[in-house]
């Protein structure tokens, strides 16, 4: 452009003290500025958008190649705050684009997010027209009480733009130069972010994105999409990411289910293998399920107007759409960046997330953990405490045994692991009852001094020289017991002969339970594996000894004792 050329005036179409009322300071968030622009340029048409960061300069510049501005668009539309082409009667773009835009204050992330902004704009054989908006101008303006016309934008400078202009037809560009919040992401980061929240650039082969001239694609996720242990799409959910999720799945680690929802409802929700996969590093930003309206990101991390303390929480993240949100109501809050919490329809939403999906996601992820031996959700009450940490404690064994490095020999001891999975948290549960019921009924003689029988002392004097005789074939001479008396020799049903020993025909006791328990207790301490009858008489009868073990402790004579 020739700098000779005289440029036009512009100036706001509104008091320039509710211009700052209305929020010129609200915008604080990187991602709402992006969506901005980004949703300026999909409204307008364009095929491609080009961002570009200069974190030394702390300046920014979004170029589009959509259909640009006249004179007329720019002074009222662009700078007539509260303008939207849906007052027009206009819902969507000539490609057929549903409008993001809606109040026509969203431009104020724009025009207040840094020290300068400067706008140009073009339509197809037309020159650039713009001009420049200086913050702290306005500030002083605003204070002074002047009136909009009595604030003409600065004129534009070709040197802002540079190269940026070259070989560019039609479209904005906006530079912001001293963004007030800083660049604090990596262009890592950001990538990540622009694949995560502006989606249609996944979706329209039309629309692209970049970020310093590299397109943003599927493979920006890629981080993501490899920690992503389990899925669950929502209705029919058109979205590379999620098909790229679905490829690249395997059967020995990753889990899947579509939930069909009421209403019109799309999305998908996965969750991660730990929690702090979803924490972009270096930042204090964090992966959630985010709502989307007609494509544009309207509430971070949704489900934090449903919590529900559950520790599977943390391990989620999605996209959850519904273009129902956006009709004759505006239900978003001034800042554009979130729901009005207390709006029907979005509380309505909010149940079917609660009562149709979360209840869904939040079993289905503790079976699939448990499955895969991690460790599950120990808030679900359909699994008991004892039975759960079992398993995480077969959990933490096996896994010493999945370190082998011959793919074979790796995958054929992992069969046999899950097959003992089931075995080993009956027996670990049998055994910790077992081990616990049996030192307490110790405990209980010694306390009550309660003498041993022929009988006993005969069965001690047999285990003792079993015992000597296994040390001297395996010249050990330490000793084995940490408590060595007389007592540690003898199982339940030696035990209970002394504490509770009556007719076995007329009177039922602790000793008749304890002689049926005794030989699948044996097999029990063997690390056989029990048979589903074994099991089932192994549990009725342990009942029967914990309740009987409880009356005996609670009953205890040497209590009498002390208290007097």
């Amino acid at each position: 452009m020739d700098s000779g050329l005289k440029q036009e005036e512009f100036h706001f179409e509104m008091s320039l003290s509710v211009l700052n009322h209305l929020g010129r300071k609200l915008y604080r968030s990187f991602v709402t500025v992006l969506g901005e622009a980004i949703s300026n340029a999909w409204d307008a048409d364009a095929t491609n958008v080009y961002i570009y960061i200069d974190k030394d300069k702390n300046s920014m510049c979004i170029k589009d190649d959509g259909q640009g501005m006249s004179r007329d668009d720019f002074q009222n539309r662009l700078l007539k705050i509260g303008y939207s082409k849906r007052k027009e009667g206009r819902f969507s773009s000539k490609r057929k684009r549903p409008f993001i835009g809606r109040k026509g204050i969203g431009k104020l992330a724009l025009l207040s997010c840094a020290d300068r902004i400067s706008i140009i704009s073009k339509v197809p054989g037309g020159d650039y027209i713009g001009g420049t908006i200086d913050n702290s101008r306005l500030d002083k303006a605003i204070t002074d009480d002047v009136t909009p016309k009595e604030y003409p934008l600065e004129d534009w400078s070709p040197k802002v733009f540079g190269r940026r202009t070259k070989n560019h037809k039609q479209g904005t560009i906006i530079q912001f130069e001293n963004l007030h919040e800083g660049i604090k992401h990596t262009l890592a980061f950001l990538k990540k972010t622009i694949a995560l929240y502006f989606r249609f650039s996944l979706l329209d082969k039309d629309f692209t994105i970049f970020l310093e001239d590299e397109p943003i694609t599927i493979d920006c996720l890629d981080d993501l999409a490899v920690k992503t242990e389990f899925l669950w799409t929502i209705n029919d959910i058109d979205d590379p990411f999620v098909d790229y999720l679905e490829r690249i799945f395997t059967a020995d680690r990753n889990e899947s289910r579509r939930l069909k929802l009421p209403g019109k409802i799309s999305g998908f929700i996965a969750s991660v293998q730990k929690p702090r996969d979803l924490k972009v590093t270096t930042t204090d930003e964090r992966v959630g399920v985010d709502l989307f309206v007609n494509g544009r990101l309207r509430e971070r991390d949704v489900l934090k107007h449903i919590p529900t303390a559950r520790v599977v929480e943390s391990y989620l993240y999605g996209q959850i759409h519904c273009n129902g949100l956006d009709d004759d109501v505006d239900r978003f809050t001034s800042s554009r960046e979130s729901m009005v919490a207390d709006d029907p329809k979005f509380r309505e939403l909010l149940a079917v997330l609660r009562d149709k999906a979360l209840g869904k996601v939040f079993s289905d992820w503790d079976d699939w953990r448990r499955k895969h031996r991690k460790d599950g959700d120990s808030e679900n009450p359909t699994v008991s405490k004892k039975e759960r940490k079992a398993e995480e404690l077969y959990n933490a064994v096996s896994e010493e045994y999945s370190m082998l490095e011959d793919k074979a020999s790796k995958e054929k001891v992992a069969s046999w692991v899950d097959d003992l999975g089931g075995d080993a948290t009956f027996n670990f549960t049998s055994y910790a009852e077992c081990f616990v019921s049996e030192n307490l009924v110790r405990r209980f003689i010694e306390e009550n001094r309660i003498p041993l029988s022929t009988e006993a002392q005969a069965e001690i004097a047999k285990w003792q020289g079993r015992e000597r005789d296994s040390k001297n074939k395996g010249n050990v001479s330490i000793e084995l017991r940490k408590r060595n008396t007389k007592l540690s020799y003898l199982s339940m049903d030696g035990l209970a002969n002394l504490v509770d020993k009556k007719d076995r025909v007329r009177d039922a006791c602790l000793s008749r339970d304890a002689d049926q328990y005794k030989p699948i207790r044996d097999a029990l301490a063997h690390t056989a594996l029990l048979t589903d009858e074994a099991k089932a008489k192994l549990r009725s009868v342990y009942v029967n000894i914990s309740e009987r073990i409880r009356a005996l402790l609670a009953s205890n004579p040497a209590n009498e004792k002390t208290r007097k």
